[in-house]
């Protein structure tokens, strides 16, 4: 038997080194990325009742819900289609993140506890409709609303936890990306030499991937007097864009692939 017949395909990457890599270039262009929409362009740093997170935040959500669709209704994994839809759910979690953290003044240790409750409920739910939250799994329309409303919870809680280390927490932007960076090597750790679930660990490490990329952008386009480098937040997007579309270029991206589903075939 070849590969297809003995593994059912998912419409998701298979989870590799460069996954991870394309994963927080994804998430470091989704905090750039939106803050050249609300901050630079809309002003909404200066004033966060003007409405410009809540512009932001209905512009990032529209471009989201039209590549999930597109996902969706696409027959087998597309890698420019999935991490469209990854950088999109990125952007639309920084503004939604900042809309709620500041528009609405729920505060970081608020909105991150919420955001957090989101994802575990979502996880939940989502076992208890399919029986699995393992991502290679992700081939039917059900399990994809699933894992892209999961995603999208869990990408708005990274830019939470990213700000409300980096300021509430007081380690500022460089201190916070290098918290996050040993978190995600100790789950890597726990993946290489213990025997807890792979299913969870990709979760842990998901999710953690946001707070670094939201560091890490903060550092390059925040001002010098908050901590950050001020480099140009539309020059810096568009650095990030360029290393994520040579990245999937250069790197061939294939489906990820579920032994379990093969086992139920006749």
């Amino acid at each position: 038997m070849n590969d297809e017949q003995r593994f059912a395909l998912s419409k998701v990457p298979e989870v590799t080194f460069a996954f991870w890599i394309i994963k927080i270039l994804a998430t470091t262009l989704g905090e750039t990325g939106g803050d050249t929409v609300t901050m630079t362009m809309l002003h909404a740093d200066k004033n966060a009742q003007n409405g410009g997170y809540l512009i932001g935040t209905a512009i990032f959500l529209a471009i989201f819900v039209a590549a999930v669709v597109a996902q969706i209704v696409t027959k087998k994994f597309n890698p420019w289609i999935y991490w469209l839809a990854i950088v999109a759910s990125t952007t639309v979690g920084t503004t939604m993140a900042d809309l709620f953290d500041r528009s609405f003044g729920i505060g970081y240790t608020g909105g991150a506890s919420i955001l957090f409750g989101l994802v575990l409920a979502s996880l939940a739910l989502w076992h208890w409709a399919t029986g699995s939250i393992d991502v290679q799994t992700v081939s039917s329309p059900k399990v994809e609303v699933f894992y892209w409303v999961t995603i999208t919870f869990s990408q708005t809680l990274g830019t939470a936890l990213g700000d409300w280390l980096a300021d509430t927490g007081g380690l500022g932007y460089e201190g916070g990306a290098l918290v996050f960076g040993a978190a995600l090597a100790v789950v890597a750790a726990l993946y290489c030499w213990t025997t807890v679930s792979h299913v969870l660990l990709f979760w842990a490490a998901f999710i953690l991937t946001r707070p670094l990329g939201a560091t890490v952008g903060d550092l390059l386009d925040k001002p010098v007097s908050s901590g950050g480098l001020n480099l140009s937040r539309p020059v810096a997007s568009a650095v990030i864009a360029a290393f994520i579309i040579a990245a999937l270029v250069l790197v061939p991206q294939r489906a990820g692939r579920h032994p379990e589903s093969a086992m139920a075939r006749p």
